[in-house]
């Protein structure tokens, strides 16, 4: 279903998304999701068809287009049942471009986003350790001087999304281990790099064509030049960064969810049981009735914060309770349009199981749905 009155730009825009993924994902993406992992060519696909990093300015590869135009990418993906596919995407498009149009020097905007945009590189961030997940303070990978002005990482990071495929990974690293989250620095690393190896591929129960990988820092030295931003300001960018982050998942759990009932739909005109269609039943239909409601009503929120977030002025807090009620949404009618699905919505023949499965990690990566209930209530309440 797409937005209401929506501009004929972005309807153009939308209707390229969708015809490419019609052509160049769909065939494809169920053996994919039996090989674990997406084809590294599919990013060069997607750089020539303009659906990377769509809002980088033009100065550095972009087409400059409105940030909404990024949420249609993300969101068509979504929709189709590519879920993996659309977090993939979201980390590149929309968490690590960001972190270099806002805070990159001139010189690595000039390096990096580029190669971004055309899917020549691809990007990933890499926070959560094995002993640290949403308490970032917590990280243990360290960043000390190397004695020429640069620094030497050692460390280990793991859930990390494309980073099997990644050419540049953001790391967060300590660079002063005593100051807390004010000794925490950010570093572009080219992945290319002596000292740098990759884990696991992780086996998930849901997204598994999205690569999520286990990364290890040993004495791997990067220039000065490999600082993003300033020494000691990680967690603060990591904080200013978040909100776009929250908000396009938050959008994401929309649009499966839109996909999600369209599929139980044409299945309940379908589907008949005990001499009728499952449409007739009072049942199905109370329950697609209330699914479609509770879609409708996080989607107009997104649809909010979305403007909001274009103005410069959505906050924390409301960028988690649009990650926080549209995640849970989408887990809620995942789970209510597979049960209309009976038997066969538990075999993995019918796509309804993997917008099921895919789901579940919504509530989890991005910050849990637990932090986002305290961050709301802080912002209320108080520490």
């Amino acid at each position: 279903m797409k937005p209401i009155r929506e501009p004929e730009e972005r309807a153009m825009f939308r209707d390229m998304v969708v015809k490419v993924l019609e052509s160049q994902v769909q065939p494809h993406y169920d053996a994919w999701d039996e090989e674990g992992i997406v084809p590294r060519e599919l990013w060069r696909t997607f750089g020539e068809a303009g659906m990377l990093c769509v809002d980088v300015p033009e100065a550095y590869g972009g087409v400059g287009v409105p940030f909404d135009y990024s949420i249609v990418v993300g969101a068509e993906l979504a929709r189709m049942g590519f879920g993996a596919l659309a977090t993939n995407v979201m980390v590149h498009s929309d968490i690590v471009a960001p972190y270099l149009t806002n805070i990159a020097s001139e010189e690595q905007k000039q390096h990096w986003l580029p190669k971004l945009v055309s899917g020549e590189a691809v990007g990933a961030i890499a926070m959560t350790e094995p002993g640290a997940g949403s308490d970032l303070q917590a990280m243990r990978t360290s960043a000390k001087p190397d004695g020429d002005g640069g620094y030497i990482l050692n460390g280990s990071k793991t859930f990390i999304t494309n980073g099997q495929h990644a050419d540049m990974v953001i790391v967060a690293a300590k660079t002063d281990p005593s100051a807390g989250a004010r000794g925490i620095s950010l570093f572009l690393v080219d992945t290319s790099l002596p000292g740098f190896s990759r884990g696991r591929n992780l086996d998930k129960i849901g997204q598994h064509c999205g690569d999520t990988s286990e990364l290890f820092f040993e004495d791997l030295r990067v220039p000065a030049s490999a600082l993003l931003g300033e020494e000691g300001k990680g967690f603060v960018y990591l904080m200013t960064e978040l909100p776009r982050e929250r908000l396009v998942i938050g959008a994401l759990g929309c649009a499966a969810a839109r996909g999600a009932l369209d599929l139980t739909i044409a299945y309940a005109d379908e589907r008949e049981l005990f001499g009728q269609k499952l449409k007739q039943l009072q049942n199905t239909r109370f329950r697609i009735a209330e699914m479609e409601t509770d879609y409708r009503v996080n989607q107009a929120f997104i649809n909010e914060c979305i403007e909001q977030y274009s103005a410069g002025e959505l906050d924390a807090a409301t960028a988690s309770m649009a990650k926080y009620s549209a995640t849970e949404m989408q887990c809620r009618v995942a789970d209510g349009c597979l049960q209309l699905f009976g038997g066969y919505g538990y075999t993995t023949e019918y796509p309804i199981s993997r917008a099921f499965t895919d789901a579940r990690v919504q509530r989890i990566y991005g910050g849990t749905s637990e932090v986002m209930k305290e961050v709301i209530a802080r912002s209320l309440l108080g520490k």
